[in-house]
Order: structure tokens, then C-alpha cells, then sequence
């Protein structure tokens, strides 16, 4: 199984990214996929999941802002972020196979930094 991400980069406060990972490897279409941060300092921590249904589950932090989804067909996952704060400064990494809410994901890519000025 390999995880690709990309889409980060600097964005000011209030303004969008989106994210992408490529999977490969393995049968995407019947696999829950998610995001994590991990910022300077901080433990990993839960962001966003999606069941292979297209069921989604967020983070308090993130709710209303973010928004995860899917393509079966392409294998691949997104994470569109609005009105970005800094406080969403980290490595935001892909994971395949696992619960929302743990960190005990099998699969990671190796993440992609996002930065948000103030």
C-alpha cells in the first residue's frame, strides 16, 4: 500500500487548501480512509474520516470547516479546508484502514506541511 499526498503549502488566515492522497497498492474502494495533523510538539492527532460508503466523521476543531471525500474510481481522498487559521499549522498526513478518532491507522503516507499565517 503506498499513500501520496500533496496540496500543502502557505495560505494566510481565512483562506483554502485542499489536499489530496493517492492510494495504491491494495483495494481502495472498500477501505475507511482519514486525515491527521501533527503539529511542532503536539501528538498526531485525528482530523477527518471517510467510510468507503462516504460516510464522514470530524474533528470539533475542524467541523464546519473542513470537509473530507472520495473517489472509489481514482483512489483518492481529499480534504478541502476553509477559513484556515493558524492554529491548523502541522503535517497533514493520509491514513487507510482504521476508527476515527484513533491514531491506530495501518497505513500512512508521509504527509504534507500546511502553514497558516496570521
Amino acid at each position: 500500500v503506498q499513500l501520496v499526498e500533496s496540496g500543502g503549502g502557505l495560505v494566510q488566515a481565512g483562506g483554502s487548501l485542499r489536499l489530496s492522497c493517492a492510494a495504491s497498492g491494495r483495494s481502495f474502494s472498500s477501505s475507511p480512509m482519514g486525515w491527521f495533523r501533527q503539529a511542532p510538539g503536539k501528538e498526531r492527532e485525528f482530523v477527518a474520516a471517510i467510510t468507503w460508503k462516504g460516510s464522514d466523521t470530524y474533528a470539533d476543531s475542524v467541523k464546519g470547516r473542513f470537509t473530507i471525500s472520495r473517489s472509489n474510481i481514482m483512489s483518492m481522498v481529499y480534504l478541502q479546508m476553509n477559513s484556515l487559521k493558524p492554529e491548523d499549522t502541522a503535517v497533514y498526513y493520509c491514513a487507510e484502514e482504521g476508527s476515527p478518532y484513533s491514531t491506530k491507522w495501518r497505513y500512512w503516507g508521509q504527509g504534507t506541511q500546511v502553514t497558516v499565517s496570521s
